[in-house]
């Protein structure tokens, strides 16, 4: 039985990452060069969740290869761009994308910083004013400093 079992599962043919990079079974050559150039362009799109650095494009893992496959496969269904970013964002998070939306949480940690610095600017530029506006010119009144000034214009 568990003979069986294992020569059944030799027979399984599981299926290879690599085979998703070659071009799809049915489509011209020339159409080849396209996908691939769309392929790329979208990829470039997305982050590879395991390298996080870099995009699906450029990223040597399996992981990368899995997805560039996952979005060849769906340009050549006739998928958007648009549409594979959705589908790519609904199932890893808009982590995945690598150029995020402008909303919510990802616009907070743009605009905050920028936020804090013009308030800062403004608190000191307002101390600087008032910094002026203490300076005192100095009096003739005192002898003392008159005579100090007396003797180092002499020298």
């Amino acid at each position: 039985m568990i003979a069986l079992l294992f020569v059944l599962a030799l027979q399984l043919k599981v299926p290879d990452a690599e085979q998703f990079v070659g071009p799809p079974k049915g489509v011209p050559i020339t159409d080849v060069a396209v996908l691939d150039r769309r392929t790329h362009e979208v990829g470039a799109l997305l982050r590879c969740p395991v390298c996080q650095g870099l995009s699906i494009a450029d990223s040597p893992a399996e992981m990368a290869v899995n997805m560039r496959g996952q979005v060849r496969e769906l340009l050549a269904r006739g998928y958007t761009q648009e549409q594979i970013l959705g589908y790519f964002e609904r199932s890893y998070g808009q982590f995945v994308l690598l150029k995020p939306k402008f909303n919510g949480l990802a616009a907070a940690v743009w605009i905050l910083p920028l936020l804090a610095v013009a308030i800062g600017l403004v608190v000191v530029v307002s101390k600087a004013k008032k910094l002026e506006a203490r300076v005192v010119p100095p009096s003739n009144d005192d002898p003392y400093l008159a005579r100090v000034r007396e003797l180092v214009d002499k020298e």
